[in-house]
């Protein structure tokens, strides 16, 4: 057994149902699996387990907003309300903790960059029971509960009615963002956030088991999720459930499905400057600006909750210090709410993706992450 196997098994032997681990630098791929698709353990793990890789999709959806950049049919600073009217005059509370009935005008419109850096000003924060941020789960829904219920349509005429936190480009707020990018997406481009990433990502890399739902002959490789109960694991969600079916509201932040290879291909895309095979899809300007940091060190330190020191490229952290020993100047990538990882390290070519079905509690990297980087590090 390999060090990284017996890694994952030490993991799995506790509560942990199973987990795939890959480590790719340059041509060598090492890839891991341990313990069971299943807490009964009937169904064993494989590589090509697929997974709902929660807010591992926000990387994804934002370089699709890059394509899109790239394309010429939208730019960077422009405003948003171009293609979405209803966020055409955004109002902030007047601070942060008062009422949402309290509120002034946006100084400006909310643009494109705004959306991808994460400072439009919706979003949560730290303090989940403000004002404002409560009456975004009313009117949205909680994202780390069921799959939006709302079509896109409907999902961006609710948000209208919630105020903006913060004024947009002043302070880094968490997910809301990306479900904006993706309903950008599907009116921008004249199609829905599937079709797109689909045909533009997806294909292009060879990503057959990335989407937002799983097709009925895969779903004998679908993971089943669970979370932490009082009394043990609980299951969250069947692989003939939620995920079976196309959903109403595609969630550019937290809605894909994907597997450990199929994310690398999204990984080497970025670490190949926006090449793959021979053709082009992102720019390489495109792709710094997706990898690079864009927050000030005040925002990093608001977010602290979220990023715990790192900076923000456009829908995934970056590295600007190396805090741990797995942390490298540069390394750009997110973690999954569902208990997922997936990371490139530009400095030395490198790709890591964790994935397990075990939700997590807090935003906090879990030990099994925590030692999973620390040896791709080594």
């Amino acid at each position: 057994m390999s060090v990284l196997a017996e890694l994952l098994a030490r993991h799995t032997e506790g509560d942990l149902p199973g987990a795939v681990a890959l480590v790719a630098r340059g041509d060598q791929v090492e890839v891991a699996v341990a313990g069971s698709a299943d807490a009964a353990g009937t169904v064993p793990m494989a590589r090509d387990s697929v997974f709902r890789i929660a807010s591992l999709t926000k990387p994804i959806v934002a370089a699709a907003v890059m394509l899109l950049v790239d394309d010429g049919a939208l730019a960077l600073d422009d405003p948003i309300a171009r293609w979405l009217p209803e966020l055409a005059s955004p109002v902030v509370v007047r601070t942060p903790g008062g009422p949402v009935d309290d509120v002034v005008p946006a100084v400006r419109p909310i643009t494109v960059e705004d959306l991808l850096s994460f400072r439009c000003g919706y979003g949560l924060t730290a303090d989940m029971d403000l004002p404002a941020v409560d009456l975004l789960f009313q009117v949205l829904g909680h994202p780390a509960e069921a799959r939006r219920t709302l079509p896109p349509d409907e999902w961006v005429a609710a948000l209208a009615q919630v105020p903006l936190l913060h004024q947009p480009g002043a302070a880094w707020l968490y997910d809301t963002p990306s479900d904006v990018q993706g309903v950008l997406i599907a009116r921008v481009s004249g199609r829905s956030l599937p079709e797109f990433l689909a045909e533009r990502l997806f294909e292009p890399l060879g990503m057959a088991d990335t989407g937002f739902s799983v097709p009925t002959p895969a779903l004998g490789r679908f993971t089943s999720a669970y979370r932490h109960g009082a009394a043990g694991l609980v299951l969250a969600d069947p692989p003939e459930g939620r995920w079976s079916g196309e959903p109403v509201f595609p969630s550019g932040g937290g809605g894909l499905v994907s597997t450990a290879d199929d994310l690398c291909a999204f990984a080497r895309l970025l670490l190949a400057g926006g090449s793959v095979a021979g053709r082009r899809l992102l720019t390489p300007e495109s792709v710094r600006r997706l990898t690079r940091d864009h927050l000030t060190a005040t925002q990093r330190a608001a977010a602290a909750l979220f990023l715990q020191g790192q900076g923000w490229g456009y829908g995934g952290s970056v590295d600007v210090a190396p805090s741990h020993p797995w942390q490298t100047p540069g390394r750009y990538g997110w973690v999954g709410g569902a208990g997922t990882a997936a990371h490139l390290i530009p400095a030395t070519g490198t790709v890591t993706v964790l994935l397990t079905q075990l939700q997590m509690t807090s935003p906090e990297p879990t030990p099994l992450m925590r030692e999973f980087w620390a040896y791709a590090a080594r």
